[in-house]
């Protein structure tokens, strides 16, 4: 690493920003995991009412820049095709 001022802010700026990311992250992953479980609970209702919220969560992080917005789509649009599966499959 050099010894410049500036190179020396940048790399703490650096540490912030890894940290609140990170904390970002950690808090997406815990949402996904609860819709995870519910879907494979089969708990349609509450399942839907989860992923309103995580969908919540995973375009804040993008805004955040947190996630790639593309990654954002997939996941919100995996989850809304296994839940709706499970919904169909409940209603049976």
């Amino acid at each position: 690493m050099a010894i410049h001022n500036s190179a020396l802010r940048q790399h703490r700026r650096s540490i912030r920003r890894t940290a609140v990311n990170k904390k970002n992250k950690s808090g997406l992953r815990t949402e996904v995991r609860k819709v995870r479980e519910l879907i494979a609970d089969n708990k349609k209702d509450e399942a839907l009412k989860s992923l309103t919220g995580l969908q919540s969560v995973v375009d804040k992080n993008v805004k955040k820049r947190a996630i790639h917005k593309n990654k954002a789509n997939r996941l919100k649009s995996r989850l809304s095709r296994q839940a709706a599966r499970v919904t169909a499959a409940a209603s049976k």
